[in-house]
């Protein structure tokens, strides 16, 4: 898996894009067949955001972003909502066993 991180009008320290490599890592694992994700850090006036995409192999990209005045706080939030969309995404797939109610 490929993880691009890319600054618009951004300086980003290399502890925060350690951070942002870390998270997409730790996430990927928990998503099937990840292409590559793009992180990308956008500095516009005095709002910091984080745009986080997830590409995966024949089915739906995942896109998240969030907004702060900093870049770690934005950071954090955005791989917050990852984790819940991936959770969506990985209960959505479940196969129910012997063991569920299905009522």
């Amino acid at each position: 898996m490929e993880i691009i991180l890319h600054a618009h009008h951004a300086e980003v320290s290399e502890s925060l894009r350690a951070q942002a490599e870390a998270a997409i890592t730790r996430i990927a694992r928990r998503v099937t067949r990840v292409a590559d994700a793009i992180v990308r850090f956008v500095g516009d006036g005095e709002t910091r955001r984080v745009e986080i995409v997830l590409h995966r192999a024949r089915h739906r990209e995942l896109f998240v972003h969030a907004d702060a005045r900093a870049f770690a706080p934005a950071l954090s939030a955005a791989v917050h909502r990852l984790e819940r969309q991936v959770s969506r995404v990985r209960r959505s797939r479940r196969v129910p066993t012997d063991g569920d109610r299905i009522e």
